[in-house]
């Protein structure tokens, strides 16, 4: 991209603020829905294809010729035999994300097995065990941001009444090569955020005060660094349609509808709405939850959700916009095609707040945490006493105040790398911060998403609809430290990358672990484990939700309960594509010898 090119994507973003008026400029086409793969035998070919979005055409990698990849359809009970064939030049995998396989099935190479080699064929079969919404990825190199990502619906073995549904799967495409892509973000901090904080801001009032912004200055940190890669260099998708493609599903008025929405973006957290329609959560991550009516929900990286909507005669805008709101996917639920409705402009975007600096259990105007007698978070428990901790509440009036940016809190940049709060992390330049005063923030809904002025999904309104099939008290605890260096564009646990340490996380096979995980960054990463669900320590009890990806918000912590009931090697990292190629990852081992857990 040369400085043309640059200035031409910025002003594209300022055009941004006119799509509302897009909906006079429909195309006279749906766009059509992705192929569906079914039934016991299924072929996948892997290999370079083509892909137009918004009617620009680029390569990219697809199977059976399609990009993104088809939807496979299965049924739970049967077995599935799926060939996957690599025509590509370079080796290449999938990974069948949330699907409960065994290890050698699961597609990661370097863990799980070899990789697929050029002109190679990789069998798996498997019983499906399991019904829901989830998707499947290469988990080689960059592929996954190519368009080598597509949905997997599994029906449950015995189906409910019928009910029209719609898959909708997000994305993000990139506008220039991934390995370019990547190569920007470290050079630096913010490198696509064009939506900082200005001097006219400034005299308008808007955003930080003067004091803030010099404190943040001080500590080298930009409140608007909300998202590692921007509308600036993509373009949203809905099953692999851009915005003005206006992808459209059709419904019949007063009648329900299923959307199983998957988040398959390699680096965008997105917040969905559909303006004028209630959304029911009835499942997260594939997992059936007692239902929860909201008008917006946020979505990181590899999470799925399934809501049941009810529209009545006319059109309606899906709404999927980027964390950072400098772009969204859109969408049309429609009762007859060529119908839109109006796409609401981009929302002003959110600025960090001291409590995404990990501040948010620090005491109101003392730069001190607040007393161990008030807190009642469920990860500091795990630190002082048993692992039977189930509510994570805080001091109402301690946390508003520092979610606010308020409190006359000026600890210092030296506070923020005080490793005392983290003995375990290990000390070097990839560890920017260290959170001062993490909290449990599974009641927070999201950056940008606290004054929206209507409801928005949380996890700690999630509720499984039956209880969980194991429930015993954990026998032991661990914590790990989410690190990294904004500035640099380094990412880590508890300090080291990936490729820095090759032992194995052990477990015990059959044992029962209770995991913390910590914050120490401003933003977001959304960790998965391979294999297994877990259940939110949210205050559900025997009815936590049983998910296999959660956003650990900025300066936050989350606590979550697994059994180790699959034998193997298995990936665990952030979600975020390039955190992960970066060094957020490890390797957890679940072995039935007993000296294998620590």
């Amino acid at each position: 991209m040369n400085r043309r090119d640059l200035l031409r994507g910025a002003a594209g973003l300022g055009a941004a603020a006119c799509w509302s008026g897009w909906a006079a400029r429909v195309s006279a086409g749906t766009p059509a829905d992705l192929p569906t793969v079914s039934g016991d035998e299924i072929v996948l070919r892997i290999a370079r294809t083509a892909m137009t979005v918004d009617g620009r055409r680029g390569g990219a990698i697809g199977i059976n010729g399609t990009a993104p990849a088809p939807l496979i359809r299965l049924r739970e009970g049967q077995r599935a035999r799926i060939h996957v064939d690599n025509a590509l030049d370079v080796e290449t995998s999938l990974h069948w994300h949330g699907l409960l396989v065994p290890a050698a099935m699961d597609g990661v190479p370097g863990v799980s097995f070899p990789g697929i080699a050029p002109g190679a064929r990789w069998t798996v079969d498997f019983p499906v065990v399991q019904a829901g919404t989830y998707w499947y990825h290469s988990h080689s190199g960059l592929q996954e941001q190519e368009g080598l990502y597509g949905p997997i619906v599994i029906d449950p073995a015995e189906p409910g009444p019928p009910l029209r549904e719609h898959v909708i799967l997000l994305s993000d495409h990139p506008h220039i090569a991934p390995a370019a892509l990547f190569r920007r973000m470290k050079l630096g901090e913010s490198y696509w955020d064009f939506q900082k904080q200005t001097l006219g801001g400034l005299l308008a009032g808007r955003d930080q005060r003067l004091k803030d912004r010099l404190a943040w200055g001080a500590m080298r940190m930009s409140p608007t660094d909300i998202a590692d890669a921007t509308g600036a260099a993509y373009t949203y998708l809905v099953n692999g349609h851009g915005p003005r493609d206006n992808w459209t599903g059709l419904f019949v008025p007063g009648e329900a509808v299923r959307l199983r929405i998957v988040n398959a973006s390699s680096m965008t957290t997105f917040n969905v709405r559909i303006p004028g329609l209630p959304l029911a959560i009835v499942a997260a991550d594939g997992q059936d939850v007692r239902p929860v009516e909201v008008d917006e929900f946020q979505i990181g990286p590899a999470e799925t959700y399934d809501a049941i909507v009810t529209p009545a005669d006319m059109a309606y805008t899906l709404v999927g916009e980027s964390i950072d709101r400098s772009g969204m996917a859109r969408a049309t639920l429609a009762p007859r095609p060529v119908m839109a409705a109006p796409v609401p402009p981009l929302r002003p975007r959110p600025v960090a707040t001291m409590a995404d600096m990990g501040m948010g259990g620090m005491a109101m105007g003392t730069g001190r945490p607040i007393d161990p007698s008030a807190e009642r978070n469920a990860s500091a428990a795990l630190a002082t006493g048993p692992a039977t901790a189930d509510d994570g509440t805080i001091d109402p009036a301690a946390m508003d105040h520092a979610a606010m940016g308020h409190g006359g809190m000026d600890p210092g940049p030296g506070a923020m790398r005080d490793f005392r709060n983290a003995p375990g992390v290990d000390r070097n330049p990839g560890v920017q911060t260290i959170s001062p005063a993490p909290i449990d923030r599974t009641d927070f809904p999201g950056q940008g998403l606290a004054d929206v002025g209507h409801r928005v999904l949380t996890y700690r309104q999630l509720a499984a609809r039956t209880p969980n099939p194991d429930v015993r008290v954990p026998s032991r605890s661990i914590t790990l430290h989410l690190t990294g260096n904004m500035e640099r564009f380094m990412w880590s646990f508890d300090g080291v990358k990936m490729s820095d340490r090759h032992e194995p996380i052990p477990f015990r096979l059959g044992e029962r672990v209770r995991v913390t995980l910590v914050n120490d960054t401003m933003m977001g990463h959304p960790i998965h484990l391979h294999g297994h669900f877990f259940e939110l320590v949210t205050g559900q009890g025997d009815h936590a939700p049983r998910k296999h990806t959660v956003i650990v918000q900025p300066g936050g912590t989350v606590t979550w309960d697994v059994t180790a009931d699959a034998e193997g090697d298995w990936a665990f990292h952030c979600h975020m594509l390039y955190h992960m190629q970066a060094g957020m990852m490890r390797v957890v081992s679940v072995r039935a010898d007993a000296g294998a857990a620590a």
